[in-house]
């Protein structure tokens, strides 16, 4: 689809509209090898080549990032006092109207999505669809048959929110044991109130998959890269 020279530029993050407009207009920007000075010329972005001050444009509709997470960042598009995930985000990747596609909290690490595909991401989030969320965590006290048959049962919360059945089972045993846990839906704090519905309390909490993508394990906290299409599928089945 067609689309204005002036608008393609700015989705790609290189500028603003306003900026984008004055650039054409100075003769930064050639389509196809030749010079555009009409911002308002309107051409498939896909079919062509556009050069902005010599460089190769990569236009891209959407893009879908695969990020590790780490502790302290809010899991927002933006917040005028706190740091965001998509601060972390290098120049190449920013779009506008980027955001994560499903929270964590402030503290939680792991596998978060961003990307500016509306519809990808409400797809992802939709509890109609029933896509599965896995959690590592370190909790404060024994885990066994008690706790597992009650997140299986679905756990009601202090507030009386009744959670749908979910998945939990020890993977390390102790005093502090590493436990996984399984969920199809996104409350607020959702995990950490469940496990404080029984008893215990979250001392480390990590998302290791959505669906059947997990978590790239090269990726170290902080560590963001573009997605594949494949992965992109995984999420869904």
């Amino acid at each position: 689809m067609a689309e204005r020279l002036d608008k393609i530029l700015s989705s790609q993050g290189v500028a603003t509209r306003s900026i984008a407009q004055r650039l054409i207009r100075s003769g930064k920007v050639s389509v196809n090898g030749a010079v555009v000075r009409d911002p308002s010329l309107k051409i498939e972005p896909s079919d062509c080549e556009i050069l902005l001050e010599g460089k190769v444009l990569n236009y891209k509709k959407y893009v879908y990032i695969m990020m590790n997470k780490p502790s302290g960042l809010l899991c927002v598009s933006r917040d005028n006092k706190a740091p965001t995930v998509i601060d972390l985000l290098t120049e190449d990747f920013l779009r506008p109207g980027l955001f994560p596609a499903g929270r964590l909290d402030k503290d939680t690490v792991g596998l978060v999505i961003i990307t500016n595909d509306g519809d990808f991401g409400h797809r992802i989030l939709s509890p109609k669809k029933g896509i599965a969320k896995r959690y590592h965590a370190i909790v404060d006290g024994p885990v066994g048959e008690r706790e597992i048959m009650a997140f299986s049962q679905g756990i009601t919360l202090e507030d009386g929110t009744v959670c749908r059945p979910a998945g939990l089972k020890v993977l390390k045993d102790g005093a502090n044991p590493l436990v996984e846990v399984e969920i199809t839906e996104g409350k607020y704090h959702q995990v950490k109130r469940m496990f404080l519905s029984v008893g215990r309390r979250v001392l480390w909490l990590k998302r290791v998959s959505i669906g059947k993508l997990k978590l790239d394990e090269r990726l170290r906290e902080g560590d963001f890269r573009e997605m594949t299409e494949e992965e992109m599928t995984l999420i869904f089945q």
